[in-house]
C-alpha cells in the first residue's frame, strides 16, 4: 500500500513541476535599442519595442508595416525615466534583446556617458555586446528609421553593424566591452561612431530615410571631447588591424590625367614608439594588398602605386592632426607606448597621456604588397 502512495506522488510531483516563475514570451515587450538625450537638467530616454513578426522568414509579406514603436519619458536620472516609462507599457518589458544605444551630443558631455553606461550593465538581462553611437541629430527619428526594403530590424545598421562592416570598413563599430577597455586603458580616450539620417534612397511611395555614419566623436571618462566628420576621419581606418576592406581615390597626372578607386584589404599596422630624452614620436608601418578596377590609358603600375602610398599618408596625417585640435590622441599613441615601453610611459605620461605635437609622427611607411587588377594586364577593356 505505501508503495502505491509513492508512486502516485511521484506522478503528481512530475506533472506540477515546472517554471512557475517563468514569463510567457506573447505577454512581454521587447527593447531592442534606447536613445538617450539631455535636455533642461533632465535625462530623456526612447525605447525602440521590436515586433519579431518581421522577423522569421516567410513566403508571404508582411501586412503590418510597423516594425516597431518607440516610446518616450524623462527623469532626473536614467532609472527615473525608465521608470517613467514603464507606466505607459501594456506588458512586461524584456532587455535581453538590447542591441545598441544612440547617445546625444548632449548627452556624452561632462561625463554623463559613464554612468549612463553603468545603469544599462546593471540590469541582469543586458550584455556587454551592446553597440554605442552618437549623433547630432534628433534620437527620436533615428530610432523611427527602418532598414532598406524593410528589412527585419535586428538586422538594421545599428543592430547588426559587423556585417556591413565587413564590406567597406571605414568607421569600427564599438560595443559597450570595447569601451570599457579603452577608457580604463592609455590614453583613455575613444572614438566612437556617430549617425545620421538621410534620405538618398527612393521607393515607389517617394523618399526613405535611412541611418548613415556621418563621423566619430571623441570621448574620455570625463568629457566629450568633439566630433569629426566623415571627410576628415578617413586615416582612422588605416589606423586599426581590423579594417577588412577599404577604398583609396587617387588622382594620377600623367599625359592622360585619370582618377582611380582602389579596394585595399590585408592590411597590417604596426607602431613603433621611439623615445629620445623627454620626447616620444612614432613610427607607422602599413602594409596592404590592392585591387584595381578601372583603368584609363596607359598608366603604369608605378604609377598607381605612388599615388596610393601619397594619398594614405595623406589620410593618415590629416585625421591626427584633426584629432589633435581637440586634444585627442585618436590613434592611442600612449597605449603603443605603454605597452612596449612602460618605462618610458610613466616618465612621460599625465594622466595616462604622453604629450602629442604636430610632428610626433616620425615617419609613415606604406608598403604596397600585391597590385591586383582581377586580369592580367591594366590595360583598358575597350580600345579607344
Amino acid at each position: 500500500m505505501n508503495k502505491r502512495i509513492l508512486i502516485i506522488v511521484i506522478i503528481v510531483s512530475a506533472l506540477l513541476s515546472g517554471c512557475w516563475d517563468a514569463d510567457e514570451p506573447e505577454r512581454m515587450l521587447y527593447i531592442h535599442g534606447v536613445g538617450v538625450d539631455f535636455k533642461d537638467g533632465e535625462y530623456e530616454v526612447f525605447a525602440q519595442i521590436i515586433d519579431f513578426s518581421n522577423t522569421a522568414k516567410t513566403e508571404q509579406p508582411v501586412t503590418n508595416p510597423v516594425q516597431s514603436e518607440v516610446g518616450y519619458a524623462k527623469g532626473k536620472t536614467i532609472d527615473e525615466a525608465i521608470f517613467e516609462l514603464y507606466h505607459s507599457l501594456d506588458q512586461k518589458v524584456f532587455w535581453g534583446f538590447f542591441s545598441f544605444i544612440i547617445f546625444s551630443e548632449e548627452a556624452l558631455k561632462e561625463g554623463r556617458a559613464n554612468p549612463i553606461i553603468d545603469n544599462f550593465l546593471r540590469y541582469r538581462e543586458t550584455r556587454y555586446q551592446i553597440w554605442m553611437y552618437g549623433t547630432n541629430d534628433s534620437v527620436k527619428d533615428i530610432l523611427l528609421t527602418t532598414p532598406i526594403i524593410n528589412k527585419a530590424l535586428i538586422l538594421s545598421k545599428l543592430g547588426d553593424p559587423e556585417n556591413s562592416y565587413k564590406q567597406e570598413s571605414f568607421i569600427k563599430p564599438i560595443n559597450f566591452r570595447e569601451l570599457i577597455i579603452g577608457l580604463n586603458e592609455p590614453s583613455h580616450e575613444i572614438p566612437i561612431p556617430f549617425v545620421s539620417i538621410d534620405n538618398n534612397w527612393d521607393t515607389e511611395q517617394g523618399q526613405k530615410n535611412s541611418t548613415t555614419l556621418s563621423g566619430v566623436g571623441l570621448l574620455s571618462p570625463k568629457e566629450f571631447k568633439g566630433f569629426i566628420p566623415t571627410e576628415k576621419i578617413r586615416g582612422l581606418q588605416w589606423m586599426t588591424k581590423d579594417t577588412e576592406r577599404g577604398e583609396v581615390t587617387v588622382k594620377i597626372d600623367s599625359k592622360n590625367p585619370a582618377e582611380f578607386t582602389v579596394v585595399v584589404d590585408n592590411l597590417k599596422v604596426k607602431v613603433k614608439p621611439i623615445v629620445r630624452k623627454s620626447e616620444v614620436k612614432f613610427d607607422i608601418n602599413l602594409k596592404m594588398d590592392v585591387t584595381v578596377s578601372e583603368f584609363h590609358g596607359d598608366v603604369t603600375s608605378d604609377e598607381i602605386i605612388k599615388e596610393i602610398i601619397k594619398e594614405v599618408k595623406k589620410e593618415i596625417k590629416g585625421t591626427y592632426e584633426e584629432a589633435l585640435k581637440n586634444d585627442a590622441d585618436i590613434y592611442r599613441f600612449s597605449e603603443y607606448l605603454y605597452r612596449k615601453n612602460n618605462k618610458a610611459w610613466k616618465k612621460l605620461q599625465k594622466d595616462g597621456k604622453v604629450e602629442l605635437k604636430e610632428n610626433s609622427i616620425q615617419n609613415i611607411n606604406v608598403k604596397i604588397r600585391k597590385l591586383k587588377s582581377q586580369r592580367k594586364d591594366f590595360k583598358e577593356t575597350i580600345d579607344q
